[in-house]
């Protein structure tokens, strides 16, 4: 894996400020994008810019045919049939998706259980709220342990009767990495369907759909080198052909009449209207650029600079991390706070005075996040392009601010 390489493939990593170069710490935010993924879009818009599914002209059937590749492309990724992947703009679109479409086909009864972790992103636990109030189910949380790993013995108790246990691949929070295939075990032992939010796990991790058994994956593509606005909804094709849409229009029909209709065949039936379709060609073009320089390679490396990164931290004082520490069972992130300094405060003055860009805050995962600090937290996230030596300068920088405000 040739860093060097792959960095001059991304052009924000050219753009100075006051005659320094930014380093971008906040992937799991979103991902930087190549040149390859910009020039695909650019290509869509200047070449084939043309609806797809509706014409049998050469731009549209070009463009059509880029759509369905995009598919297959996901597909394959992630070892799925190219008609269980569902488009949309999104990992939390995804899961809303997949709760609508559940409560649109009944799936869900007053009384009936979710099951989610305490370390979920706000997209995992506000749309089973929403079940919650709607329907009257009860949404219930599975606790982690002192290492931020998930309680399984909790978890099997939580699991008892349950009709959904939906938990994150890859926490964008402590970065835990929780057991898949045991959660898949004791989830379908109690007949319950099992959903993964993948949106953390794909850009870094080889994901198996079909090897890990969950019913449902959820993922976003701007994490993963794709464009905004991209993500989808990976679903078993015998439970997405039961489910009802909640998207109504263009595309997903078969058949309407004054008051009847007939689904499209799957992906179609959940992809209302037209789609982001220069996205799907940038999203094809990150998984090209991902399949080139091997996933497995990115997860070393990230798991060098989270080591390097971890273990210079802790030789600073006022210095907390929340994450287990060891890399392989952790993913690139490291959640942390100075005891003197506020997150926010901390952020901006190394964006400020070293164009060093770190997330602050509550990260989407409020409940977990606020009960450490009311007040947020910081994070670092790493991705392919970055390097030991912008680690070592973010070691310098965060070093001398401390010396300024704390």
């Amino acid at each position: 894996m040739d860093t060097e390489k792959i960095r001059n493939d991304f052009p924000v990593l050219k753009r100075q400020v006051n005659g320094e170069n930014i380093i971008y710490f906040d992937n799991a935010a979103t991902s930087l994008k190549p040149r390859q993924v910009i020039d695909s879009i650019q290509c869509y818009y200047t070449k084939e810019c043309a609806n797809v599914h509706r014409g049998l002209h050469l731009l549209s059937e070009e463009a059509s045919i880029k759509y369905e590749e995009s598919h297959r492309k996901v597909a394959k990724f992630v070892n799925a049939k190219e008609e269980e992947v569902l488009f949309t703009k999104n990992a939390s679109e995804a899961m809303n998706l997949l709760m609508y479409s559940m409560l649109n086909s009944e799936m869900f009864e007053k009384g009936d259980k979710v099951v989610v972790s305490r370390m979920e992103h706000h997209s995992n636990i506000v749309p089973w709220q929403f079940l919650e109030r709607k329907l009257g189910v009860n949404l219930e949380y599975v606790g982690l342990d002192e290492n931020y790993e998930i309680n399984m013995g909790e978890l099997e108790e939580k699991a008892s009767g349950a009709k959904l246990v939906s938990f994150s691949g890859a926490s964008n929070t402590v970065a835990t990495l929780p057991d898949l295939r045991a959660i898949e075990k004791i989830t379908h032992k109690e007949g319950a369907y099992f959903c993964v939010d993948a949106a953390q796990l794909i850009p870094h991790h080889e994901v198996n759909f079909k090897g890990m058994n969950a019913d449902f994956l959820a993922f976003s593509g701007h994490k993963m080198l794709a464009p905004t606005g991209t993500g989808a909804l990976i679903g078993k094709k015998n439970l997405l052909e039961e489910m009802e849409p909640f998207l109504f229009g263009g595309d997903m029909i078969q058949q309407v009449k004054e008051h009847t209709s007939i689904w499209n065949t799957l992906p179609s039936k959940f992809e209302a209207g037209t789609p982001n379709i220069a996205g799907s060609y940038g999203l094809s073009a990150a998984i090209d650029y991902l399949r080139d320089v091997g996933v497995k390679n990115i997860e070393k490396h990230e798991q060098e600079l989270t080591k390097h990164c971890i273990q210079e931290m802790e030789k600073i004082a006022g210095i907390e991390m929340y994450c287990s520490g060891d890399v392989t069972k952790q993913g690139g992130i490291i959640l942390f706070e100075h005891k003197n300094i506020a997150a926010h405060e901390l952020a901006m003055a190394l964006s400020e005075t070293k164009n060093i860009c770190i997330r602050s805050g509550m990260h989407c995962a409020q409940p977990l996040v606020s009960s450490i600090n009311e007040e947020g937290l910081a994070r670092v996230s790493f991705y392919l392009y970055n390097t030991i030596e912008e680690v070592d300068a973010f070691i310098s920088a965060l070093k001398e601010t401390i010396s300024l405000l704390g």
